[in-house]
């Protein structure tokens, strides 16, 4: 589960080795897989964290080992979301892809709104190691599978520099087959492009929770102490509490609104635009739960949330015209999109 480094001549991307996806998409949209993003496989914490974690909610139930290095961090997801967003987009534009991809280091910085100084490629390799060395036993479904084992978020990583100032060139990663089957089931959630500029390791967390409890409904709420559980916060509820607060009165998150309401509740209330960041101030209004529902049984395996984002894109262009049932607009868009990928 270790990485090798080798020396490169040239700034050029190699070609891709036999087998190998190389990342080549430009402005990818940023996908996470949901089974992260529902359960808390990531440490918040910026030093590095050594403990076991053990989380059970609803039947599913996840043991995180760390190696010597410590548990992967929500920072270093950036990279497995940057991989998912590269195969996502290269999966519905019709190309074949495989769990091991070639991507460029630079790219991947960009992408994910890092500095790109040489302090930022040695953390990046410090990223690598905690992803490969990171143990995961989980029963948790993906791809309709239930796995029951233990396997890194990535099995290998490989670096290329260049002879000279000693920066990466390229990276060739392979997946673990448990966050493959993700992408290729379509597990995943569009996330804003904004996230990336989320600097605290729990606004992060609370980001994706919201958005896979809320996503494009009118509001979510949780309390406190399920919210704690399920972000994997180490924090005493006090202190929890009150970085939430924090949180509130910053009004920082991406898409939503954060309120505290009576019964130590905490309620996620969507703001009205899009999460692709098309750049729409405003839609046709917010659709009932129980239509994205039939939007997952007229086009199984899509991310629902993506296509009423391209519905209000495609509305937007043709003059934001009056609806007088949006739902069954929205819903007729599915079916026309499902029609074109059969």
């Amino acid at each position: 589960m270790t990485g090798t480094l080798a020396a490169s001549g040239g700034g050029r991307l190699p070609a891709a080795k036999q087998g190998f996806f190389l990342c080549d998409i430009f402005d990818a949209i940023p996908k996470d897989d949901i089974a992260t993003m529902e359960h808390p496989i990531f440490s918040l914490s910026t030093r590095p964290d050594r403990r076991i974690l053990r989380y059970e909610h609803n039947g599913a139930g996840i043991e995180v080992t760390p190696s010597v290095k410590g548990l992967a961090t929500i920072h270093d997801k950036d990279i497995l979301i940057y991989c998912i967003s590269q195969l996502m987009a290269a999966l519905n534009a019709g190309r074949a892809v495989t769990r091991r991809l070639v991507l460029k280091a630079h790219d991947l910085l960009v992408a994910t709104n890092r500095e790109t100084s040489g302090d930022a490629y040695r953390r990046l390799v410090e990223a690598f190691e905690r992803l490969a060395g990171t143990r995961i036993k989980t029963n948790i479904v993906t791809g309709d599978i239930e796995v029951t084992s233990g396997f890194g978020l990535i099995e290998s990583w490989e670096i290329e520099r260049k002879t000279r100032g000693g920066r990466m060139v390229s990276v060739a990663v392979t997946l673990s087959e448990w966050l493959f089957r993700a992408v290729l089931s379509k597990s995943v959630l569009t996330l804003s492009r904004d996230y990336f500029r989320l600097r605290k390791p729990l606004e992060r967390r609370i980001y994706e929770l919201a958005r896979k409890h809320c996503g494009r409904q009118e509001s979510w709420r949780i309390s406190v102490d399920v919210l704690l559980k399920k972000s994997g916060s180490s924090s005493p509820r006090r202190v929890f509490r009150a970085m939430l607060r924090e949180m509130i009165a910053a009004q920082s998150l991406p898409d939503y609104d954060m309120t505290e309401e009576p019964g130590d509740l905490i309620r996620f209330t969507l703001r009205d635009r899009v999460i692709e960041g098309q750049g729409i101030a405003e839609g046709p209004g917010p659709l009932a739960p129980e239509t994205f529902a039939q939007a997952r049984e007229i086009f199984p395996g899509a991310d629902v949330y993506a296509l009423e984002a391209e519905w209000k894109a495609w509305w937007a262009a043709t003059g934001r015209p009056r609806l007088r049932a949006r739902d069954a607009a929205f819903l007729g868009f599915v079916r026309t999109r499902r029609a074109r990928e059969a």
